[in-house]
């Protein structure tokens, strides 16, 4: 599966997430998991409503969560971030 970062993914991973290495740490781990076994339960994916119901997200501790899309064989991350700042 390709793997693509938007610029504000790229952003806003370098500034919340980065700095902190073992959010870092786990953001890769679930990454892996949502690539291998998406419907993990671990992962508590869900797709967004309203305006952004193209969208999915999964979580990568209790309120960080990395809003993304999957087409056909291309994995889009968005953004990433707390529940507040990313809806």
């Amino acid at each position: 599966m390709k793997i693509v970062f938007h610029k504000t993914f790229k952003k806003h991973f370098k500034k919340r997430i980065a700095p902190n290495k073992k959010l870092q740490s786990k953001f890769y781990q679930r990454l892996n998991l949502l690539i291998q076994d998406s419907n993990n339960p671990i992962l508590r994916k869900h797709q967004l409503k309203g305006k952004k119901r193209i969208y999915w997200s999964f979580s990568l501790t209790g309120n960080i969560r990395v809003i993304y899309k999957i087409e056909k064989d291309t994995l889009f991350l968005y953004d990433i971030g707390t529940h507040g700042q990313v809806y």
